[in-house]
Parts: structure tokens; C-alpha cells; sequence
């Protein structure tokens, strides 16, 4: 159900007719589950979860159940945890409210408020230990980052909308065996890998969580020890999936949230993905065939190419650009440290 508002109402999130029209659904139909694909506020959830009788969540509680499904890692389950517990906190309300009307008289308090208090008092100390244990995180990437800058071995980073094909590309270059599944959110922790360019170059290659429109803040939050990975990248490969009919807008949200981060400068490559499903399956397609077609409709943008993680087409050139993009930021430093060395 889509519903066009200037702003969404704010005790219902729907307008009144759209509402009426839920309800009367909701009637006919077994549902056990409705799902907001927006954030409500505590408020708004209360108000439909009373009004339909139904279960109700929200975009970001839907996530943050993906996540919590796909955390593997230690790392991963505190960023988890901690969203999870920073999203709980405000609706804690509405699940003592069949308590605090049983209140008692003035001047006491009553068993639901005081449940409420309690409750509360919990979940912020929880969140106060696990943004303690983030940090230690924190501080252990940044050593190991500092670690990594002195060798002088540049980064690529693969960023990417989330399922465009990122994992896939990594075991295809590194023997990576990185989980690889046709899942929202299937990476959580980035995984780093040596790799060899054609110019014999090492880099060290890392996949990381993919984007999504719409990020919630306090998920934004929890990663930010494994988005700060991007930050040190020397150059960024971003992965797009060519078969999506919301590529451009997928595309267009990975450049806003570079953005965000301050990184929408950072050298660029971009590889379209997934090209061998664009092809007529009644056709036999070889990569050389199939490259020949689709760059002729590609267009000749020099940091951009088209691919097939799954089948490893077009690999060998994406390496090629890749290698010269950080042939460009590394020869002006190279140049710099050899005029400071003396004579």
C-alpha cells in the first residue's frame, strides 16, 4: 500500500482515508505481521499496533533483524546489539502501558512506570557497555589501519549498494570464500585480502557492509569502526548491479552516503556487474563476445567497466584500470618522499 503525503501524519503515519482502508483489510484477512517501509516514531507504532490489532514494524526494525540474522563475528554482534538496544530505548513506553494504567493514587508511583524506569535504566547502562567494547573495537582497527599505512600497501575498498555482487567479486579475485549469498545485508564485517595487480603491484582488497537507502543513524552509528575501513582506502571500487531496474538510484545512494562520510572525492572505479544476465539466454556468450557487445553500448568512461563476478568476466580489465587509478595517487606521494630525501 503507497500513500503520496506532503508529511506523514503524526500519530498515525497514514492519513486518515489510507487508515480507514488498512483497518477494513486488516478485517479480511489472516495477516500476523505489517511492515512500514519508513521509520515510525514510538508514538505512531503504539497508535497502529492499538488500532489494527497487529503486530507493526518499521524499516529499521526489519534491518536490524537482518543484520542480527547475518552477525557472525564478535565485532558484528556488538554493532548489532548496539542498534538494536539504541532503537529499543524511546519504544519501551508502549510495552508497559497496559501497567501504567493500573497507576496508583498521587504522590506513588505505579508498578508499570516503576517497571518502566527500571527497564530503561537497564537498556542505557547496556548501551554505555557496549559503546565501552565498540570503542576498544575502534582503537584495535585503528592500530591495525596504522599498521597497514606504514607498510605503504594501498587499499581498495569495495563499496557497493547491498547484494550488487561485492562478496562474489572478492572470491573471485582471492580465493576469499567469503559468504556470497543472494541476501540483503549477507557482509557485515569487512574481510581484507591480498591481491595482485597486473603491474605485479600488491593491494589489499576489502569488502564491507553494503549501503541501502534510507540508513538509520543509529545503525550508521554502530558501524562506524567498519565505515572508518573505507575512509583509509587509497581507492574505492564501487560494484553496481547493471540488472537492477533501481541501478541508478542504488548508484546515486552510495554516492550520497560517500558523501556523508566526507569520501565523495576518493578515487573511483566503477564496476557494472552481472552483465552475463543481461545476455539472451537462448545465445552462447563468451566473455570476449559478450564484452565486445556491451562496452560497444557502454560508452567510453575510463574508470568504468562492465563485469561478471559470477562468471569472472571482464576482470582482467577492471585490474587494469584499477592498477592505473592507483598508479595516480600513489606517484605524486612517491614523487614527494624521493625530493625530501637528502642528497
Amino acid at each position: 500500500m503507497i500513500q503520496k503525503l506532503n508529511q506523514p501524519h503524526g500519530s498515525t503515519y497514514l492519513g486518515k482515508g489510507k487508515l480507514d482502508e488498512l483497518i477494513l483489510k486488516r478485517q479480511n484477512s489472516d495477516w500476523d505481521l505489517i511492515i512500514f517501509d519508513d521509520e515510525l516514531t514510538p508514538r505512531q507504532q503504539n497508535t497502529l499496533e492499538e488500532l489494527l490489532k497487529i503486530k507493526i514494524i518499521d524499516r529499521v526494525a526489519l534491518i536490524l533483524d537482518i543484520f542480527a540474522r547475518h552477525a557472525r563475528t564478535h565485532e558484528g554482534k556488538l554493532q548489532v546489539e548496539m542498534a538494536q538496544h539504541q532503537y529499543l530505548l524511546p519504544r519501551l513506553a508502549g510495552q508497559w502501558s497496559h501497567l501504567e494504567r493500573l497507576g496508583g493514587g498521587i504522590g506513588t508511583r505505579g508498578p508499570g512506570e516503576s517497571q518502566l524506569e527500571t527497564d530503561k535504566r537497564l537498556i542505557r547502562n547496556k548501551i554505555s557497555k557496549l559503546k565501552k567494547e565498540l570503542e576498544e573495537v575502534r582503537k584495535h582497527r585503528m592500530l591495525y589501519r596504522e599498521n597497514r599505512r606504514r607498510s605503504g600497501i594501498p587499499i581498495v575498498a569495495i563499496v557497493g549498494y547491498t547484494n550488487t555482487g561485492k562478496s562474489t567479486l572478492l572470491n573471485a579475485l582471492s580465493q576469499a570464500n567469503v559468504l556470497a549469498e543472494n541476501k540483503l545485508f549477507a557482509t557485515l564485517d569487512p574481510t581484507t585480502k591480498r591481491l595482485t595487480l597486473p603491474d605485479l603491484k600488491t593491494v589489499l582488497l576489502t569488502d564491507t557492509v553494503g549501503f541501502i537507502r534510507k540508513l538509520p543513524t543509529d545503525v550508521v552509528d554502530a558501524f562506524r569502526a567498519t565505515l572508518e575501513e573505507i575512509s583509509e582506502a587509497t581507492a574505492l571500487l564501487h560494484i553496481v548491479d547493471l540488472t537492477s531496474h533501481n541501478a541508478a538510484e542504488q548508484s546515486q545512494v552510495v554516492d550520497n552516503i560517500l558523501k556523508d562520510l566526507g569520501l565523495e572525492n576518493k578515487p573511483r572505479v566503477t564496476a557494472l556487474n552481472k552483465i552475463d544476465l543481461l545476455l539472451d539466454k537462448n545465445e552462447q556468450w563468451d566473455e570476449v563476445r559478450a564484452l565486445g557487445f556491451l562496452n560497444h553500448l557502454a560508452g567510453d568512461n575510463p574508470n568504468t567497466v562492465l563485469i561478471s563476478a559470477g562468471k569472472k568476466w571482464g576482470l582482467k580489465k577492471m585490474l587494469e584500470v584499477l592498477n592505473r587509478v592507483i598508479d595516480e595517487q600513489t606517484a605524486p606521494s612517491l614523487l614527494q618522499s624521493s625530493q625530501n630525501e637528502p642528497l
